[in-house]
């Protein structure tokens, strides 16, 4: 795995505040050159420490946290796996201690949310959830 220095970790708190930062305002900010910050990134990225850049949108939506007990005959990286392509999805971790799983949905109402948890609980593997919605977000 690369080693990430302090130059780097600055370049992900960045990019976690606005990834539409361009490299040349993050270059002024870190005192490096264009072509230093896009040599960074790319290899940040290269390496899978940068996963995905993402958009977050501010229409309304409804989330929920599932939270999940699985039977130790699957995998729980295969269940995770297969929570991870339903539509309506956000994140999927795999956790310690009593839940196995924990997956945040999120929809326009929860009548959407009930049919991507209808969707969860079937899958082979699962054998309780416990889902709270969520209120607010700060």
């Amino acid at each position: 795995m690369m080693s990430v220095d302090n130059k780097d970790r600055k370049i992900i708190e960045i990019l976690k505040k606005d990834s539409r930062t361009s490299f040349v305002d993050i270059a002024k900010q870190l005192n490096l050159s264009e072509g230093a910050v896009r040599k960074r990134i790319r290899k940040l990225i290269n390496s899978g420490i940068i996963k995905r850049f993402t958009v977050e949108i501010s229409e309304p939506s409804v989330k929920a946290l599932i939270l999940i007990s699985s039977t130790p005959a699957i995998p729980n990286p295969k269940i995770a796996q297969e929570i991870r392509n339903i539509k309506g999805v956000e994140w999927v971790y795999e956790v310690t201690g009593q839940f196995d799983i924990a997956v945040l949905v999120s929809g326009p109402d929860i009548a959407y949310l009930n049919k991507v948890i209808d969707e969860v609980r079937s899958l082979n593997g699962i054998t309780h959830t416990n889902t709270l919605i969520v209120l607010r977000q700060h």
